[in-house]
């Protein structure tokens, strides 16, 4: 599947997932959530899709919100917030929905919703040029894509509150030390380091992944009991799969499992 502003590639179980206008900075606009929205629903209808690995082409990862467009129509600002957060939010959710594991290859600068789009995923991988900007109020706006649930999972309430009240950059180094970026690796290695990621989840139990996926992202604000229900039935659905059947009798016997996805 291609589209102007992303592409998509599904092989042996990673969907790969390309921010692809490598030459305005991979900006996100009107026409970025559009291609987001219908790519996810795409994903969403597939059932041999076990990993997610983002990245994209170009020096940088994300400008974030395409500001060239916003001037000329400054008056109509908030119907194009209003209709851009309609399909970006939708696409994300529907992405974060998925069983799939979400891999970012994140390179330079990754601003605005290039922050919330990396920030949400499972797994940040960058360089030490890679720089994490927020951008948002240094503009008079406040922030989409998730940026406040993502940063603040990933950072701590008061680790994001500086960084997006101060409107801060922070470099790779300090990523990582944050908890925004999870390992920083030198350029030549960071697509390997990616692929071989995704490679490493697509291999495992898909629907147990789906599940660890859905727990984590309640665990911050679920009480106690509802939690614990909540993991008895993500335990029995695991239960139901061949994935599980496979890593019991694997383990018995004291081989490697073969997960299957399902």
């Amino acid at each position: 599947m291609s589209a102007r502003t992303l592409t998509l590639d599904v092989a042996d179980g990673i969907a790969t997932i390309t921010l692809a206008r490598p030459e305005l900075g991979n900006p996100i606009d009107g026409e970025f959530s559009r291609d987001l929205y219908d790519m996810a629903n795409a994903l969403a209808g597939r059932d041999d899709v076990r990993a997610i690995l983002l990245r994209a082409d170009g020096p940088a990862f994300s400008y974030g919100g395409d500001i060239s467009t916003f001037a000329p129509q400054i008056d109509e600002l908030p119907a194009i917030m209003r209709r851009w957060t309609g399909d970006f939010h939708t696409g994300l959710m529907r992405l974060q929905r998925l069983d799939a594991p979400i891999v970012a290859q994140v390179q330079g600068v990754c601003a605005g919703g290039g922050v919330a789009i990396a920030a949400g995923a499972d797994f940040v991988i960058g360089t030490p040029g890679t720089r994490f900007v927020y951008a948002y109020t240094g503009i008079g706006l406040a922030c989409d894509g998730g940026a406040s649930l993502a940063c603040t999972r990933r950072m701590g309430f008061a680790r994001a509150t500086r960084f997006m009240l101060l409107n801060q950059t922070l470099t790779g180094a300090q990523a990582l030390d944050a908890g925004l970026m999870d390992e920083m690796l030198e350029p030549d290695a960071l697509a390997p380091r990616a692929q071989a990621l995704a490679r490493q989840l697509a291999d495992g139990p898909t629907v147990a992944l789906g599940e660890v996926r859905r727990l984590l992202r309640q665990a911050t604000h679920a009480a106690m009991e509802a939690q614990l229900e909540a993991e008895a039935q993500a335990m029995v659905k695991a239960a139901t799969t061949d994935d599980a059947r496979e890593g019991v009798l694997a383990f018995a016997e004291k081989r490697k499992p073969r997960f299957r996805g399902h």
